[in-house]
């Protein structure tokens, strides 16, 4: 990148919490997020937001009539939006953009309004607007009262990521001086989790196990251990050095793989290897002290990320880490939730590692790649840096 960008706050509702003080202890600890929930005659493990920050969603929704018929995707999206803009200081009048995404989007809405019209044959008034992608960053502009662009995509599992690639496009093109970006996810609802399941990558229970159900990183497994968790996670981006950075982006890179089927991901992820190197730029990789891997706690997505990395890094391999094996995947919130770790492992200066992986602690904590994918091979490296 010819020009840094600055992150001057980060946001987000997890379940490891909603304050940062908060989120940084619980990344401490080596326990994990996850619980059971009824799914049709049987228990799945999820990871669901605490007690405390489901009442701060409560207050949010009982706050405004308007809130009241909003999917948590898009409450989960005002939160974090106002307390990321609080923090960096900026007014709506500075007209800042706004892109935040999500993979599922309104799904619990969406299965409300679609199981009642199955009912009914009729459709409830409002389930169309409700349930829009746009619904996410238009709420989130209503709410600051800004008046700059406002976006929303999916791009799956690397949405947060592309928005933090699309901010900072709209800001060196010079069309804004800010940019908020995101992502939002509420996936904890039936048909979400089922097709998960289909796709035979979801976790199963086995009592028999190790303390840890979800086995992010862990190359060696056997068997799938993906389980969905909810969040959302905003970050102010702004151009050049600015003083109250928290961090700054050095680099980015993104590619896309042809597909063989809708989910697929090549052995030695290509998509990775040609992100990785875009976003190294003019660094060598002996540069890099920490990687945070997308790895979903899949056999196939955690070998190939793995694989990609070794092709690229060879013998100077950084020192890995994850935080799906505490908090789950949280689609398309998920590549921001890295960010913000890597921000938090930048300002402590403490590596963060994986409970059940050999610990490899890096030399420094200067420069962090974060990984993140969707399917179909839609790939993108974050380079951030003190």
């Amino acid at each position: 990148m010819k020009n840094p960008i600055s992150i001057t706050s980060i946001s987000s509702i997890s379940p490891l919490g909603y304050s940062l003080d908060d989120i940084w202890n619980n990344y401490l600890n080596s326990n994990h997020c996850f619980s059971k929930t009824s799914l049709f005659d049987s228990e799945v493990l999820v990871s669901k937001l605490p007690v405390s920050a489901k009442k701060e969603i409560k207050a949010l929704r009982a706050s405004d009539s308007k809130y009241k018929s909003l999917d948590d995707s898009v409450l989960f999206a005002i939160y974090t939006s106002r307390k990321a803009v609080e923090q960096a200081g900026w007014n709506p009048s500075d007209n800042f953009g706004i892109n935040i995404g999500s993979s599922r989007g309104a799904t619990q809405l969406f299965e409300k309004h679609h199981e009642a019209f199955l009912k009914t044959n009729k459709a409830n008034t409002l389930s169309s607007p409700t349930t829009t992608l746009g619904n996410i960053s238009s709420w989130v502009a209503h709410d600051l009262q800004t008046q700059g662009p406002e976006i929303s995509h999916s791009i799956t599992c690397s949405t947060a990521l592309h928005a933090l690639l699309n901010g900072i496009a709209w800001i060196n093109s010079g069309m804004c001086d800010k940019f908020l970006v995101g992502g939002s996810e509420a996936p904890l609802t039936p048909f979400t989790i089922a097709q998960m399941q289909a796709l035979k990558i979801y976790a199963k229970e086995n009592k028999n196990e190790a303390s840890y159900p979800c086995l992010a990183l862990d190359v060696d497994k056997t068997k799938n251990t993906m389980i969905l968790g909810e969040a959302a996670s905003v970050a102010c981006l702004e151009q050049g050095n600015k003083e109250n950075a928290i961090a700054k982006i050095i680099g980015l890179g993104y590619a896309t793989e042809i597909l063989e089927h809708n989910a697929s991901l090549s052995t030695n992820a290509d998509c990775f290897q040609k992100s990785m190197v875009m976003a190294l730029g003019n660094l060598t990789p002996n540069e890099i002290d920490i990687i945070i891997t997308h790895t979903p706690g899949t056999v196939k997505g955690d070998l190939s990320e793995y694989n990609a990395i070794k092709k690229i890094f060879c013998n100077k391999i950084p020192s890995f880490t994850t935080n799906k094996w505490k908090i789950g995947h949280s689609l398309g919130a998920s590549g921001m939730l890295s960010v913000e770790m890597a921000v938090l492992m930048l300002m402590y200066q403490e590596f963060i590692s994986v409970p059940f992986i050999e610990e490899i602690k890096p030399k420094r904590i200067k420069n962090i790649m974060i990984n993140a994918v969707g399917f179909g091979g839609n790939a993108v490296s974050i380079l951030l840096s003190k």
